[in-house]
C-alpha cells in the first residue's frame, strides 16, 4: 500500500512539475531524438484494483490501457500530445524490471540509424499500429526502454479516459 501511495505521489508530482515548468522542448533534443515521455509502465499484482484506487483516490480516468494525460506540444500548441500511465500484471514479460519508460521520439528511422553508429541495436523489430511505431532498446544498466514515434491524431481518436491537465 505504501508503494502505491508513493508511486501515486511521484507520478502526480512529476506531472504537476512538468505542467508548472511549461512544456518546453529540451534544448538537447534533435529532430530525431526523444521529444518527451510517452508512458510510464509498472508491474502490479492486480491491475483492476490499481486502476480503481488511482481513479477513486487521485482522480485518474482509466480505460482498458490505463490513463492518458493530455498536453499541448511545445512547438505547436494546436497539436495535442499524450503520456500513458499503465499498470501491467506482475507476470508480464513485456519488460523484466518493475518499471519501463516509453519515450516519445521524432523520426524513428533516423534515431535507430544514429543509435546503430554507437553500437546500440534494437531488441526487436519496429512494430506499428494506429497509435504509432514502437521498438525496444536496452540502456547500459540493462533497463528495457520503449521508443515510440507517435501518431497523435489517431491516438486522440481513442478519446476515452483522458485526464487533461
Amino acid at each position: 500500500m505504501k508503494k502505491s501511495i508513493l508511486l501515486g505521489v511521484a507520478i502526480a508530482t512529476s506531472f504537476a512539475l512538468g505542467y508548472a515548468m511549461g512544456h518546453k522542448k529540451p534544448e538537447h533534443t534533435s529532430a530525431y531524438g526523444v521529444t518527451g515521455i510517452g508512458g510510464i509502465f509498472f508491474k502490479c499484482k492486480d491491475t483492476k484494483a490499481q486502476k480503481a484506487w488511482y481513479d477513486s483516490c487521485l482522480g485518474f480516468s482509466n480505460h482498458q490501457y490505463g490513463t492518458n494525460f493530455e498536453w499541448r506540444q511545445a512547438g505547436d500548441s494546436t497539436k495535442k500530445g499524450f503520456t500513458l500511465w499503465a499498470p501491467f500484471k506482475e507476470t508480464t514479460k513485456y519488460f523484466e524490471k518493475q518499471f519501463m519508460i516509453n519515450y516519445r521520439v521524432g523520426n524513428m528511422t533516423a534515431l535507430l540509424a544514429s543509435l546503430k553508429t554507437k553500437g546500440i541495436l534494437p531488441l526487436d523489430s519496429v512494430q506499428t499500429d494506429a497509435t504509432g511505431s514502437f521498438v525496444h532498446i536496452m540502456d547500459p544498466e540493462g533497463n528495457r526502454i520503449e521508443l515510440w514515434e507517435p501518431n497523435d491524431v489517431a491516438y486522440n481518436k481513442l478519446g476515452e479516459g483522458t485526464t487533461v491537465y
